[in-house]
């Protein structure tokens, strides 16, 4: 006969839970967490610190990119002066960065 008989193999035997197998999967969560999370709740906890700290004077910029100086902060509102007389109000939230004193004069 040309073709060979097929026999049936025996089933592998049940184990318990392996740890190697669950190995590349808590490394990766591992890897995830320094990787991704930890920095970004970080960075959360920075811009929360600076927000609040915020006061009439300091010199920013908006998440659009505007380039102005506080006027005045209140709860969720900052006004930003960013021209001699023209004010406007932005939410405290989308003030991204706080400049040195002195960057607007140097800067125009």
């Amino acid at each position: 006969m040309l073709i060979s008989n097929a026999y049936a193999q025996t089933a592998p035997a049940a184990g318990g839970l392996d740890i190697f197998g669950l190995l590349p999967l808590i490394l990766m969560f591992v890897l995830l967490y320094f990787l991704m999370i930890r920095p970004q709740t970080k960075r959360a906890k920075e811009h929360k610190a600076m927000l609040g700290g915020l006061q009439k004077g300091d010199e920013v910029i908006t998440a659009g990119g505007t380039l102005g100086k506080v006027t005045k902060v209140g709860d969720n509102f900052v006004s930003v002066e960013i021209a001699a007389n023209v004010e406007i109000q932005v939410q405290k939230s989308s003030i991204t960065t706080l400049l040195p004193k002195g960057t607007i004069k140097s800067a125009g």
